[in-house]
């Protein structure tokens, strides 16, 4: 269970006026959710910390799954879920943090969308995911690069306590006893960072800065593409990874 002044923390996350910020991360969130589960095709989907509902908006806009649920541990998010109206939408309620209140195997795949960064024992989490879901989709950002000694700060102001690279993830993943389906990683896309820099951070608009933006996301994919899947994900500012059940259970000693 959650400790209670982490839980008091997340509370009322949801009831500020960033709405077109979240929405806006979000569309490329559920871009990268349905494009790795791809040969999914789920019919029940469960999202697990499922915030403000941004990311399910978009994959009920999307026709995703014909029944999907959420799970939230602030009750201003389950709130904001529910006032949405989403066709798809089949139940949403407050949960523990850990404790999924669904039986084993309830669900053809469950969403975990920048969460795992902010949990306090994240195998308890990965195996209560395991347990109600033959698939599992996660997406992380990819904190840990260069330099990030120097932005921990920034990290924790956001509540990320942990921090992945797609690597790490993996063997998170494949030590739990899940196969890897298919992965993918993302850059930042421009119209994501120029809204941070002149919305939130307030920065002077200014063409030649507008063109730079542009101009460093095109590189990076240029450079991705012509070096390979370990470049891309030097590069990576998110890694969405697709895991299964495995037949073969890992023992941890």
């Amino acid at each position: 269970m959650l400790t209670t002044d982490f839980k008091t923390a997340y509370q009322n996350f949801y009831t500020n006026n960033d709405v077109a910020w979240r929405m806006l991360g979000a569309k490329y969130k559920a871009q990268n959710i349905i494009q790795v589960c791809e040969s999914v095709k789920p019919q029940k989907v469960l999202e697990v910390g499922a915030g403000d509902g941004s990311i399910l908006h978009f994959l009920d806009h999307h026709n995703f799954a014909p029944e999907i649920y959420a799970l939230e541990i602030a009750a201003s998010g389950v709130e904001k879920i529910k006032g949405r109206n989403l066709k798809s939408l089949k139940e949403v309620q407050v949960f523990d943090g850990y404790r999924i209140p669904y039986a084993d195997n309830s669900f053809d795949l469950v969403i975990l969308a920048h969460v795992l960064e902010h949990v306090e024992h994240e195998r308890l989490l990965i195996r209560e995911l395991k347990r109600v879901a033959k698939n599992i989709v996660i997406e992380v950002p990819r904190d840990y690069k260069f330099g990030v000694d120097k932005r921990i700060n920034h990290f924790l102001a956001y509540g990320h306590i942990n921090m992945y690279t797609p690597t790490s993830l993996r063997f998170l993943l494949k030590s739990e006893g899940l196969e890897i389906a298919a992965d993918k990683c993302s850059v930042i896309s421009p119209e994501v960072t120029l809204f941070n820099n002149y919305i939130n951070r307030k920065i002077k608009k200014s063409p030649i800065k507008t063109l730079k933006v542009k101009l460093e996301y095109q590189l990076k994919m240029i450079i991705g593409r012509l070096l390979g899947k370990k470049k891309q994900e030097e590069l990576a500012n998110a890694y969405t990874i697709l895991v299964r059940k495995s037949d073969q259970e890992v023992k941890i000693f």
